[in-house]
């Protein structure tokens, strides 16, 4: 295994969990057979103001804490997808998943602020290990660490539904409104537009520090728009949440292409168990890529 190879996989669950949206409708929606206001699906009428609206849902997945999850989208010409569980606690926010980026298919874990990724037998062997699981910590002072563990801790953070919230809360807009049915439930339907000069810390929150301002200096003074859509169901509990960074993306620098998410969410209140692979199973990464001399 190459050093690229873990790099990407870490690469495409920051990706993965900064989305926690996207806007490759993958829904079926469908307008609702009765609307809501004293219809039998028990919906609130759709809200007008985007601070109400984030208000409202957030309170829901606050209460909610955790959910089944799975996310489909495309960066850089590269589609990426991943499935999961997670239990949302700001930093403490734990999960496991398996994601699929570049051809790679990757098992992963966050626990305690520290990032596990599970190791094929062949890329053990490659690296020269026995140990079925590697680590990047959060607060680790190796290259790995320092350039991707910031950047996870960050991003596990971005993955509570809340946080995308906030964003609109703070620099959206509701475009227009409806009552559909996406598979099969009733639901309220929003397209938003969030303003990146508003929010400009937030949709950079999870870039290593060292390349934040230049980031910041690219995007300044730029009006940038980045279209959003929310299916809220009768408990103004997000079940699907969509996004394209593709503007942003590309005044930045990045080649034409897709930078579209979206994040499916199930089973709201569901018990999430993540415990960390046994001690005599993790090797730290930056320690197995120093000895590997890469």
């Amino acid at each position: 295994m190459r050093k690229t190879t873990l790099v990407a996989a870490g690469a495409a669950l920051v990706l993965t969990l900064t989305a926690c949206s996207g806007n490759s409708t993958t829904g079926t929606a469908a307008p609702a057979g009765e609307q809501a206001g004293g219809s039998s699906s028990g919906l609130a009428s759709p809200f007008t103001d985007a601070f109400q609206l984030a208000s409202a849902s957030k309170q829901g997945t606050e209460k909610s804490k955790s959910a089944k999850f799975t996310m489909e989208g495309a960066a850089a010409g590269q589609s990426l997808s991943a499935t999961g569980a997670m239990a949302f606690d700001g930093a403490n926010t734990k999960f496991s998943m398996t994601s699929t980026a570049a051809g790679q298919t990757t098992e992963m874990r966050m626990v305690d602020k520290v990032m596990y990724l599970k190791l094929p037998a062949d890329q053990q062997k490659q690296m020269g290990t026995d140990k079925a699981w590697a680590k990047i910590s959060a607060d680790g002072t190796d290259p790995i660490s320092q350039a991707m563990g910031s950047a996870l801790s960050q991003s596990a953070e971005q993955s509570d539904p809340s946080k995308i919230l906030e964003q609109v809360s703070k620099a959206g807009r509701i475009i227009s409104s409806d009552q559909t049915e996406l598979n099969g439930e009733q639901v309220n339907h929003y397209k938003v537009e969030l303003d990146v000069a508003k929010a400009i810390d937030q949709f950079t929150g999870q870039v290593p520090a060292a390349a934040r301002d230049q980031i910041n200096e690219k995007l300044k003074g730029k009006d940038l728009k980045i279209p959003a859509e929310l299916w809220l169901n009768k408990d103004n509990l997000p079940v699907q949440v969509t996004m394209d960074q593709g503007p942003m993306m590309q005044a930045l620098g990045a080649p034409a292409g897709d930078a579209k998410f979206t994040m499916k969410y199930s089973d709201w209140g569901t018990q999430v168990d993540v415990e960390a692979p046994p001690a005599d199973q993790v090797v730290d990464l930056g320690e197995l890529m120093k000895k590997a001399g890469r």
